[in-house]
């Protein structure tokens, strides 16, 4: 097999798994996501309904098809931080950004999206599933980050807080866009709520997970 082939198979498949993707999502906010089903996708986007679940094992994660990228965000900012920079003051620098961007992957979805996903029990619980990986995927990161032993609850504590807040931060962002408010709007408001929060966990966290300086030379 050339690399060329190689190649090619794999854009057959990202095409594939778009395609189905974006048919999915064209379906459930038309007719909401408890209202489509598996078969409802696969001639939608005509293929067998065999290939839509082996792209996606889950009806849900045809909705919230951003699993690995939002349960990893968190932990990756962390691994990623600048020397001198603490886990707690690079967080706050990726949110801000973030929601100066309207990031999708933080809640700038849009109202028919956020409506979608708030009127359905399922989806609703699915997400909560996602947060719930992010704070365990970013309590990996901590331990890992300053060597904290399997019986240190230290890294735990930090990602309760640390996730505790972008949990609030999502929900506020989904609240106003489904009030109708636009996303300069969101920004703006989730930005102030932001330095609060980051504030008030700055006394306990300030320091933690520094990244050493010596690293920038290593």
């Amino acid at each position: 097999m050339t690399a060329q082939t190689t190649g090619l198979r794999a854009l057959k498949k990202r095409q594939t798994r778009e395609n189905i993707a974006s048919q999915a999502t064209r379906l459930f906010l038309e007719r909401g996501f408890d209202n489509v089903t598996i078969a409802d996708v696969a001639a939608a986007a005509q293929v067998a309904k065999m290939t839509v679940t082996n792209y996606f094992p889950r009806k849900e994660d045809l909705a919230l098809d951003m699993h690995d990228v939002f349960v990893q965000q968190l932990a990756t900012t962390v691994r990623e931080r600048e020397p001198g920079e603490s886990a707690l003051t690079a967080l706050r620098r990726a949110f801000l950004a973030a929601a100066a961007a309207h990031d999708p992957v933080i809640g700038f979805s849009g109202p028919q999206f956020a409506r979608m996903i708030i009127e359905s029990p399922t989806l609703v619980a699915r997400l909560r599933e996602f947060h719930d990986d992010r704070e365990q995927a970013l309590a990996a990161a901590l331990a890992d980050a300053t060597g904290a032993p399997d019986d240190n609850v230290m890294p735990r504590v930090a990602a309760t807080q640390l996730a505790g807040v972008h949990r609030l931060l999502f929900e506020e962002t989904t609240r106003r866009t489904l009030a109708g408010q636009d996303n300069d709007e969101i920004a703006q408001a989730v930005i102030r709520f932001a330095e609060v929060a980051f504030d008030a966990l700055a006394p306990s966290l300030a320091g933690y997970a520094t990244r050493p300086v010596a690293e920038a030379t290593s």
